[in-house]
């Protein structure tokens, strides 16, 4: 198999006929050995008998059912595992990662590069909030995180057998597909584009934040500098009490009377306790990924396959 593509899904049965003819003629034009995995997280509409529709006339096209809904990284992750061409393609099913530009992917992966990320100028009819906060989170993560991730990509990304490969070995429970690509290294390329708006249906994330979720496993799962921040802040608050606690025993031997009275006291207390829940959060976020990690619990449970040959 040279090509697979790997679409993850979950109450999206109207965009699944448009995005398959947008598709098809694409992949057919590159090669006729290719599949397309479609990842479902059970659904409430008949996105699973749209895609049995349509495997009805084309056997490239596969179905992996799960047991529950497991989100969207995880489903990837079943997709990677399940596919077997030389290179596979995660691409969302709402055309807003435009199927276009997989033949210039597949031109890069012909040339050498082994992860082809196509990473996105311009966010389209989106909230104009949720960009300004995408930005932020990508700055916080490049400067935080142990491995470099680039900014402005999502999972919509070409990589080659030997990175997926090396995926399916780690044992991450998170599924930050982003940061896992960066810790796997190969050498990278990247393709600008400005991405569409969403042609048909609602987003299953959040219209103006997107997924916090995988926000936070970019910034929790690849760096430790929260818990050095909680730290820092720690020495600080207590060196500005020792400097509080100088000159209030200045003014004492001066003299002077202390300013002190209810509000100045509110305050202090208020800021002191909203910095150890922030602390105590962060620790949470840790202890919370590594209870994850320790539990082991299988990533997905696939409830059917249709097209495959064998089972992973």
């Amino acid at each position: 198999m040279l090509l697979s593509i790997v679409v993850p899904v979950y109450n999206e049965e109207k965009n699944i006929p448009v995005f398959l003819d947008q598709l098809r003629p694409i992949l057919t034009a590159l090669t006729a050995d290719y599949e397309i995995i479609f990842s479902l997280d059970p659904s409430s509409d008949r996105t699973e008998e749209v895609i049995l529709a349509h495997r009805a006339s084309d056997e490239r096209i596969k179905l992996l059912k799960f047991s529950r809904r497991f989100g969207q990284p995880m489903a990837t992750l079943a997709g990677l595992q399940y596919s077997t061409g030389e290179a596979v393609i995660v691409i969302d099913v709402d055309l807003q990662d435009p199927p276009e530009l997989i033949t210039d992917m597949v031109n890069q992966w012909r040339a050498g590069y082994d992860v082809v990320l196509p990473q996105r100028r311009q966010r389209t009819g989106e909230p104009w909030v949720k960009p300004i906060i995408s930005a932020i989170g990508y700055k916080v993560i490049s400067k935080i995180a142990d491995v470099k991730i680039p900014p402005n990509t999502g999972d919509f990304r070409l990589m080659s057998r030997r990175v997926v490969v090396e995926l399916v070995k780690l044992k991450e429970a998170h599924g930050f597909l982003r940061g896992m690509v960066a810790v796997v290294g190969f050498k990278q390329t990247i393709i600008p584009f400005d991405r569409p708006p969403r042609q048909i249906g609602e987003t299953n994330y959040n219209r103006f934040l997107g997924s916090l979720r995988i926000g936070f496993n970019g910034i929790f799962c690849f760096s430790t500098y929260a818990l050095k921040l909680s730290t820092m802040l720690g020495f600080l608050i207590a060196g500005f009490s020792f400097l509080l606690m100088g000159i209030y025993f200045f003014y004492k031997l001066m003299g002077w009377p202390i300013l002190w009275g209810n509000p100045t006291l509110v305050i202090l207390i208020a800021f002191l306790g909203g910095i150890q829940l922030i602390s105590v959060g962060i620790l949470g976020e840790y202890i919370g990924r590594i209870y994850e990690e320790v539990l082991a619990r299988p990533k997905f449970l696939v409830e059917r396959t249709e097209g495959f040959n064998k089972v992973n």
